[in-house]
């Protein structure tokens, strides 16, 4: 059983650094916030499916949180694109090494963002249906 255990933790150290490596890849000013946000909509998700009475609020919040961590993804990709189009003005020449460190921020940040829209809009419609089911009786009346 030991190496097993080894093992397991070994995977999830290499998958944390993975992570980690991509974030700082993404350009942490902007990949950090979307983590927080992210969080934060997990939160809300949570005590919205929790407490169906103010689930109405908690949704309206996390619509917004999700269109503003979207908007802060592709606001990451282009500033990503200045930096690449920045490096190959300063060296003169166009190599792929120069264009990788920006395309990673540019591409990294909106993907990133991206899952976390999904995720917003995914517990939106699990709240709406569990507020929906709330709102029935046994029989299929409304309360």
């Amino acid at each position: 059983m030991k190496p097993y255990f080894y093992f397991s933790i070994h995977l999830k150290t290499k998958i944390m650094t993975a992570l980690l490596d991509k974030f700082n890849e993404g350009g942490p000013f902007f990949t950090y916030p979307i983590m927080i946000l992210l969080l934060v909509i997990i939160a809300l998700i949570i005590k919205g499916s929790i407490k169906t009475q103010s689930s109405g609020k908690s949704i309206a919040l996390i619509k917004s949180l999700s269109w503003f961590t979207l908007a802060w993804g592709f606001l990451g990709r282009t500033f990503g694109l200045i930096v690449a189009f920045d490096n190959v003005q300063a060296s003169g020449e166009l190599t792929p090494r120069l264009l990788a460190g920006g395309f990673k921020m540019a591409i990294l940040n909106p993907l990133f963002a991206l899952i976390v829209f999904l995720i917003a809009r995914a517990g939106i419609l699990y709240m709406l249906s569990v507020k929906k089911e709330a709102d029935f009786e046994a029989n299929g009346e409304l309360k």
